[in-house]
This record gives structure tokens, C-alpha cells and sequence, in this order.
């Protein structure tokens, strides 16, 4: 038996699972490591084989330490012996397209374009040493999630910038590509003729974007040099008006790193509505809370000004599929931003749509509505299984690499 690992690390968290490999790939086993820095840091595991184990706890975690606490206890577990390869998602993958066997080539281009990424890459760099550490001889493949938008026309990377920075490599490349890669595929395999056509992907959580896609193929999306544009999100502002920066550093003496600190960890939802960045704790107190119902109506608001202008790129819609934690989960939300959306041909069912079911529109609307369940592990696991890193390994070996 054999299998891949994959590792799933965000600002504050790493995701992880093991998929035995074969003719489909199975999970085996799950987990995540959460609340890391902020204190009440845990490892929760999901066995499929047996009960969900309680929470573990790890104490007074940084990021470092709460990879070597990781690897610890995976080392300890008997499927870790089947593991073959690791999978990384790479946020930050620059010109990279497709998935890449790390070597210290790669991870030297990786420290390199760590100021692309500040808040992602150095922890996604520093999990790759620490396999490469313990388990050098144990193949990893970056999986980049700026990879899906390599296929975007050129006019929609573009940023309205002197092009000396263009050339230093400044441009929209978006994000929550192994998302939206997964979505793509499952949707080719539920309606081959829809895949085909004009599809917008609206990955809803605590991270949001909408993504333009024909034919399998990105178009254009609202996240663009980094994560924080677009949407917004959680604590994300999503799109600014750039004379804010001149205007809070006249003001308010705001330095360059404060003001991406209040980007990206202090604004969004939980900047709005001063109390809360869940989108569950914003619909449970709106009724009473001015500041938690603006809050949820600018989500919603914008989600529905994204979804009109792709419909605008892609002239027209053929399908909306609604994935990630709100988009998954949260009825309320689907409704408020599919209202108005009539002349789209949009047509929502309230009560298939109160069931979180497959398909949320009508059987009269034009355009198909989709709630799907994204998974990012599954779609590094297919990524890692594709490349054969093993046997990729062993030629660059071979050749001196």
C-alpha cells in the first residue's frame, strides 16, 4: 500500500491528510493543527477508521513549533510508513502552471519571492525544510494556488502600474486555485456540458473570491497581486481606494506594516461590524446590531457586484456554483446575493436551497445554480498522484539535478 500526504498551511493553521493511492484515492486520515500564535492551540484529527480523537493540545505553539509537534505525531502513526510523497500548497507560485517536484532550485526561487508573499510563503518554505530535514529522501511537490490563473488573458493581469514594476513581476495572479482546479473537475464530471460553458465560482469563507471560467479555464477572478483584493473577506478589506495609504499615513502616522497588519488581520467583517469575523456570529446578531447587519449586507452586496461583472466578461452565465465555508453552509447568504440576479435567468428554490442540495435554482432558471463542497487536500493529493514525483525524483537524480 501506498500513499500521499498532503499539507494544507495557512497564517494560523495547517491542514493535513493521507490518501491511500490506487485506482481513486482514499482518505485515511485528517487533521489540522489550529489557533497557532494566538494561544489554545490544538491538533484535531478526524480517523476515518475510528472515532473522532479529541483535541490534543499544543502548548504555547508558534508556527515552528507546531510543524515539528506535527511531525511528531505523524511519524507515530502506522499509515505515515506508506507515505510516498508530500504534497505543499504554495500560495504564491509566481509564472509556475503546473505542480512542481521541490529541489533546492525550486526552494531557493521560493525564499527569493517571499516578499510576493509575506503572510504565506516563509511558513509554507519553512514546512518544506522540515520534511526535507527529517525525511530527506521523501519526494514533495509544491502545488501552486496562483496556478489555475495562468490561463488569464494578459489584459486581465495587468495592473494600471508604470510597467517597470510589470516587469519586476507585479500583477494580478489571484488565488484559491486548487479550489477552484477541484470545483472545475467535479463539475466536468457531474454535467460534462456545463463544465464547457460560462461558469462562475464564488469560494465563500473566511478567505473569499469570485473566479470568471470557460471551458475549464480561469478568465479572470477578483483576488490579484495578493490575497487581501477583491472581495471582502473575514478580516480582509478586500479592494481599497489606494489614497487611503497617503491619507492614514498623513493622519495617522500609519507605517507601511501597520497598515498591511489592519488589511489583512483587523478589517473585512471584523472590522465593519467591530465584533465578530464569523459570518455565523454576524446572521445570529444582526436583528439587534446595526453594525453586524452592515457587515453581512456589504458581503453579500459585493459577492453580487462580482458575480454581474464576470457575467459581463463571459457574456452571460450558464452556471454559479457556491463553495467554501459561507458558501457551502449558509443558506441566507446565497439568497441575498442571488436576489436581483433574475436577469442573469438566476432562479433560486427556497426550499432546495434551505437544504443546502446539490442544485439550488429552479428548474425554470436559465442559468444553473450549484452548491459544491470544495476540497483543496483532495485536489493536491490528485495533483501529487499525476506528477509521479517518485519517478520524476529519481531522473532529476539520475541527471546530476
Amino acid at each position: 500500500m501506498q500513499s500521499i500526504l498532503t499539507v494544507n498551511g495557512g497564517s494560523s493553521s495547517i491542514r493535513f491528510a493521507v490518501y491511500q493511492t490506487g485506482a481513486t484515492l482514499q482518505r485515511r486520515l485528517s487533521g489540522k493543527i489550529d489557533r497557532i500564535g494566538a494561544g489554545g492551540t490544538n491538533l484535531i484529527v478526524d480517523d476515518p477508521a475510528a472515532r473522532r480523537q479529541a483535541p490534543r493540545r499544543v502548548a504555547g505553539a508558534n508556527h515552528r513549533m507546531a510543524v515539528a509537534f506535527l511531525l511528531d505525531w505523524l511519524e507515530e502513526q502506522p499509515v505515515f510508513a506508506s507515505v510516498k510523497a508530500v504534497g505543499h500548497r504554495v500560495v504564491q507560485g509566481m509564472q509556475h502552471s503546473e505542480p512542481e517536484l521541490v529541489t533546492p532550485k525550486l526552494l531557493a526561487e521560493l525564499r527569493r519571492i517571499t516578499r510576493y508573499d509575506p503572510d504565506h510563503l516563509p511558513r509554507e518554505v519553512e514546512m518544506i525544510e522540515a520534511f526535507r530535514q527529517r525525511h530527506p529522501k521523501l519526494p514533495q511537490v509544491a502545488c501552486f494556488d496562483t496556478a489555475f490563473h495562468r490561463t488569464m488573458p494578459r489584459v486581465a493581469k495587468l495592473l494600471p502600474i508604470p510597467r517597470h514594476y510589470m516587469a519586476q513581476g507585479a500583477e494580478r495572479y489571484g488565488f484559491h486555485g486548487l479550489s477552484y482546479a477541484y470545483l472545475s473537475e467535479e463539475l466536468a464530471c457531474i454535467d460534462p456540458v456545463a463544465a464547457k460553458g460560462r461558469t462562475i465560482l464564488a469560494h465563500l469563507g473566511n478567505g473569499a473570491s469570485v473566479a470568471a471560467v470557460r471551458h475549464g479555464k480561469s478568465i479572470d477572478t477578483s483576488m490579484g497581486f495578493t490575497p487581501a483584493s477583491g472581495l471582502v473577506m473575514s478580516t480582509r478589506t478586500g479592494d481599497l481606494d489606494p489614497g487611503l495609504v497617503y491619507y492614514l499615513a498623513r493622519t495617522r502616522r500609519m507605517t507601511a506594516a501597520q497598515f498591511q497588519q489592519m488589511v489583512n488581520h483587523k478589517s473585512g467583517l471584523l472590522g465593519v461590524s467591530g465584533t465578530s469575523s464569523d459570518m455565523r456570529d454576524l446572521l445570529a446578531r444582526e436583528a439587534g446590531d446595526v453594525r453586524a447587519s452592515e457587515a453581512v449586507a456589504l458581503f453579500c452586496y459585493q459577492a453580487k457586484k462580482w458575480i454581474g461583472s464576470y457575467a459581463a466578461v463571459l457574456g452571460g452565465l450558464d452556471t454559479l456554483v457556491f463553495a467554501g465555508g459561507i458558501g457551502e453552509s449558509a443558506p441566507l447568504i446565497r439568497e441575498r446575493i442571488c436576489d436581483g440576479l433574475s436577469f442573469l435567468g438566476i432562479k433560486l428554490s427556497r426550499k432546495r436551497n434551505a437544504k443546502n442540495a446539490a442544485v439550488i435554482s429552479t428548474g425554470a432558471s436559465r442559468a444553473t445554480v450549484r452548491v459544491m463542497r470544495t476540497d483543496e487536500e483532495l485536489m493536491i493529493a490528485r495533483s501529487v498522484s499525476r506528477s509521479r514525483p517518485a519517478d520524476t525524483a529519481r531522473a532529476k537524480k539520475r541527471q546530476g539535478h
